[in-house]
């Protein structure tokens, strides 16, 4: 009852919350279905009780905003059908379309009472999020920026955003480093939340630090496992999808879940089912470039184990032939120094006789011609002696010195004795090297020395001056 003072009616403000709560009460008899942003979801855990502020949004202002009340039952049951339909549970910042009765509690005030929400509609809120990223993306340019990115050949260094206790995690260390060909990777972990709101700004914050330290890297691996089709939402964000596009490394993602492509996979450069499917396709790389490379290491094994026999099949037929010709360049000079020697036999004789015949003449002539006749022929005659002695044993003494000569050279030219001596015959693909311009950096050379033969690779090459 109100009371007068001072000539006012006056009510105590028990019976003002009283006549709006009896007003709202006969005004809204029946439940309402509405729409709103839940801006935060407040959850007691200690009663199970929700207290959620909800609000609405023109144009980025909050036009509108009450607080509503989610007893523990039914939120559990609500929660339960989110998980069933979004995969997520009920959480702040998403837009619900809930059935409530508007209540005004002297005490608490005015607030609405949710008893029902239709997971559906914000299922679809979301997807439309979902669809308002990827064309955001699009129409910027860079939806497939991270797919052009050059992966290396064989991906070692992997830089890993993920929970250091999550499950995949886990999968993926044991199925990358305890692969049976003894790849070896080197991962680092940059430690973060992968599900909920945060999720956003963490995985942003990591990206941010292994850009800075990128050239240690090959790859960017985001694992995540054993949390279900739960929390995916925040991989449809609009700025983590760009910051993933946009990555100056390749992105690879093992979310591992079985519902549609979030944005964040579908930017990224690669995207396997799970962290182990995203394990085995890092050690494919590997595959990918060891197989060739020992089927190679193979056939130029064959292939120089080939050319070693052809080059000794050459050499010890070079051998062969410089013998047979050595041999037969001997044996011609000492035929030459015998028909030499027959030769000279011969014209000594001739000259002997012509001679006895020239001392026969002056014979006859000193016994007609008298006594100094006879000793002046005798001088001349003694005279020819001796000549004819000389010019023989000097042709003798130089056909013999020409023929040791000749033996000496012989013996000189004999491979075996050139190579004795230190020398070697360097060959490139079977053929001599004379100049360091006949070879490359990288090619393989052959040396023969006098006991074998040497295999070496060309590292480098220094050319000697003229000067």
């Amino acid at each position: 009852m109100s009371e007068t003072i001072a000539n006012r009616q006056v009510f105590s403000l028990y019976e003002v919350t009283r006549s709006i709560e009896d007003t709202i009460a006969k005004r809204y008899q029946q439940s309402y279905w509405i729409k709103a942003e839940m801006n935060k979801l407040n959850l007691y855990q200690h009663s199970g009780h929700c207290y959620p502020d909800l609000v609405e949004k023109r144009d980025g202002k909050v036009i509108a905003q009450l607080r509503a009340n989610l007893w523990r039952t039914d939120y559990e049951n609500i929660n339960k059908r989110f998980l069933e339909v979004l995969k997520e549970p009920l959480k702040d910042g998403i837009k619900i379309l809930f059935l409530a009765r508007i209540n005004f509690h002297s005490t608490h005030g005015l607030s609405l009472n949710i008893m029902d929400i239709d997971p559906s509609f914000t299922l679809g809120d979301l997807e439309k999020e979902k669809q308002e990223t990827i064309k955001k993306l699009q129409t910027e340019g860079v939806f497939k920026q991270n797919k052009t990115q050059k992966l290396a050949r064989v991906p070692q260094r992997i830089a890993v955003i993920s929970v250091e206790t999550s499950k995949g995690y886990e999968d993926f260390l044991s199925v990358l480093n305890g692969n049976s060909w003894n790849y070896c990777f080197f991962t680092f972990l940059f430690p973060s939340i992968l599900q909920g709101d945060k999720a956003i700004t963490e995985i942003s914050k990591q990206l941010e630090r292994i850009k800075k330290v990128q050239h240690h890297f090959d790859a960017v691996a985001i694992i995540r496992g054993g949390g279900g089709d739960i929390g995916l939402s925040s991989f449809n964000h609009y700025l983590l999808s760009k910051a993933i596009a946009e990555f100056p490394l390749p992105v690879l993602t093992g979310i591992g879940h079985t519902a549609n492509e979030t944005v964040t996979e579908m930017v990224s450069y690669y995207n396997a089912i799970t962290p182990t499917k995203l394990a085995e396709f890092l050690i494919q790389k590997f595959h990918n470039f060891s197989v060739p490379v020992k089927e190679a290491e193979r056939k130029v094994g064959d292939m120089s184990l080939r050319l070693l026999q052809d080059t000794k099949a050459t050499f010890e037929s070079t051998i062969r032939l410089f013998r047979t010709n050595t041999r037969s360049l001997v044996n011609d000079h000492k035929h030459r120094v015998r028909q030499y020697n027959l030769q000279l036999q011969q014209q000594s004789v001739f000259r002997f006789k012509n001679e006895r015949q020239v001392l026969d003449s002056f014979n006859e002539l000193l016994l007609r011609g008298g006594g100094q006749k006879l000793k002046e022929e005798q001088r001349s005659v003694a005279q020819l002696q001796t000549d004819l002695n000389r010019v023989s044993m000097y042709h003798l003494s130089t056909s013999k010195q020409r023929f040791s000569t000749l033996e000496r050279d012989l013996e000189t030219m004999h491979p075996k004795s050139v190579l004795k001596r230190g020398y070697s015959i360097t060959t490139l693909n079977g053929r001599a090297v004379a100049s360091i311009n006949a070879v490359s950096v990288g090619d393989t050379l052959e040396t023969l020395v006098f006991d074998g033969v040497l295999i070496s690779t060309v590292k480098s090459k220094n050319e000697i001056s003229d000067e």
